[in-house]
């Protein structure tokens, strides 16, 4: 058994490695082994009904086979060369199995309820494969032995839980695995007096693909919407994030990124709420997939900083990156879901401006650098950190208590958004026809015919006499007989009560379909939602 270097921990963070063991084997397989073996892994992937069900995929995968194949055959030719680089050793270190354990608890749980994250499960082994193989080349390529252990798996699960390429388009998976890696190789810069690299492996990767997309407009090549609009259709997302983040808050001492994190977008929806009238995000404080990224992406001990204040100040930035690049996204009419993954390698980038600043800090006001934690042994350092997470767990409390996490939020509410553009708030109506349209999408026929009737008077929107047909047609053949009087009627405005199908679409509140929903339960609720008709125990 052999513990962490101490040269590559932080000391904030060197109680928490302390406490987790690791092994360590000097020798390693053989080199040859390495990409000959991601070679057999995809090439059995390759075989799967998932993969052979789309040519493209299943393309994409043998080329992925020809790439280790390739190093395979370099390797063999280096060796034989008598190459010194050409070794491996083994090292299992807690800061991958432990964030990888994480993700995958999130994966599971996720994937429960939306299908398509088990289906992706063929496709996560054959990225896991390639990520092998093309590190460990990247390696010797640089003339440096490589180490095995469980390091590619939590940048595989991290890029897997935030974006994936279509079918068609899934050679294009393997090159952002094959950019992460190549970016924690050569984008490197001397921290604390060691070289190390600059950005989070699988942030990196993603920000420069979502960059690429959005110039692009390419975003529907990939999952991106549904992956981050599914979340929520797990039950209490929110919590169980919540107590997973726990595991990492307590082994890595990330405590203070996460909570200042989301105590700053807490704070910034709040404000927003109150000067406008109408909820920043839409439907959530903080929204999911915003509060998975807080406690797996930006956390990387890595590349984020190790000290206290430092962690204060990187929390606090990417609260105010989130925040921002969500108004510029929209207003550029761009995919919203991209704010998380693109300030991160900002983020990366301004670690030594912030350890520069804290060390500032900690040289002209030494009384507040002690009060900040600066400079604490290990024992202290880990006591401060349960604290934190003691201060962290009040405040996801108050979120949850207030209405802010699981629990339904203003911006579920239809009625709420109905009022709001009638008050005239700040965006409120094009918020309500988004979300008509969505609803509209998955056939609720309430939701057809007001938006018909909203292209047809013009007031709230842009009037579209052939756009308002074809959604008041929509609505009559789902039998929502006032959308068929107004189809008769070129001056008609008739509208109705949501039935029962349309009350088990418009109040689900991000998650599942209530199919099974009694309807007692569901007046309650619409009840709950603003529905006056409800609220009179109406029958529909």
């Amino acid at each position: 058994m052999a513990r962490l270097d101490p040269r590559n921990v932080g000391l904030a963070d060197r109680g928490a490695a302390d406490d987790l063991s690791e092994t360590q084997h000097r020798d390693g397989p053989s080199p040859i082994a390495v990409p000959a073996s991601a070679a057999l892994v995809l090439a059995a992937c390759s075989l799967t009904p998932r993969v052979q069900a789309n040519a493209a995929l299943q393309a994409s995968f043998w080329g992925a086979m020809a790439v280790a194949l390739a190093g395979a055959a370099w390797v063999l030719v280096q060796s034989r060369r008598g190459h010194a680089a050409l070794s491996t050793s083994v090292l299992l270190r807690p800061q991958h199995w432990v964030q990888a354990l994480c993700q995958l608890a999130v994966l599971l749980y996720w994937g429960w309820y939306w299908r398509p994250v088990y289906d992706m499960a063929v496709l996560f082994v054959g990225q896991l494969a390639f990520a092998y193989a093309v590190s460990a080349l990247i390696s010797w390529a640089r003339g440096r032995p490589w180490t095995l252990g469980f390091g590619p798996v939590p940048i595989i699960f991290s890029i897997n839980l935030f974006l994936w390429f279509r079918d068609d388009w899934f050679y294009l998976q393997f090159l952002m695995i094959a950019v992460g890696f190549l970016g924690k190789e050569f984008v490197q810069w001397q921290r604390n007096g060691r070289s190390t690299h600059v950005f989070n492996p699988s942030a990196f990767a993603l920000g420069l693909f979502s960059l690429a997309l959005i110039a692009t407009g390419t975003t529907d090549l990939t999952w991106g919407r549904e992956i981050a609009s599914t979340l929520t259709l797990a039950p209490h997302i929110y919590t169980y994030l919540f107590a997973v983040g726990l595991v990492v808050m307590y082994a890595f001492s990330i405590t203070l990124v996460a909570g200042t994190a989301a105590a700053v977008l807490f704070g910034a929806s709040a404000v927003a709420f109150a000067f406008t009238g109408v909820p920043y995000f839409v439907d959530s404080e903080i929204p999911a997939a915003v509060f998975l990224g807080l406690h797996l992406l930006v956390t990387d001990p890595s590349t984020s900083p190790r000290t206290p204040a430092g962690k204060v100040v990187f929390g606090a930035l990417y609260g105010v990156g989130v925040f921002t690049l969500y108004t510029v996204l929209s207003a550029s009419g761009a995919p919203t879901f991209y704010d998380k993954l693109l300030c991160v390698p900002l983020l990366n980038l301004s670690v030594r401006a912030i350890d520069a600043l804290v060390g500032s800090v900690e040289t002209t006001l030494p009384g507040l650098a002690r009060a900040l934690g600066q400079g604490v042994d290990q024992v202290v350092a880990r006591r401060a950190n349960l604290a934190h997470m003691a201060v962290w767990i009040g405040f996801f409390a108050l979120m949850s208590a207030t209405g802010r996490t699981d629990r339904t939020h203003v911006g579920d509410r239809i009625p709420f958004w109905e009022e709001a553009c009638s008050e005239e708030r700040p965006g409120a109506c094009d918020r309500l026809l988004q979300i008509e349209a969505s609803y509209c999408g998955d056939n609720s026929a309430w939701a057809c015919n007001e938006l018909g009737l909203h292209y047809r008077a013009g007031r709230i929107v842009e009037p579209d006499p052939a756009l308002s047909a074809d959604f008041l047609g929509k609505a009559c053949e789902l039998r929502f007989q006032p959308a068929c009087l107004n189809l008769t009627d070129t001056d008609g405005s008739m509208t109705g009560r949501p039935k029962m199908l349309d009350l088990r679409l418009l109040l689900r509140e991000g998650g599942l379909n209530l199919l099974d929903t009694p309807e007692a339960e569901l007046y309650a609720r619409a009840c709950r939602h603003g529905w006056d008709f409800a609220c009179l125990g109406a029958s529909g």
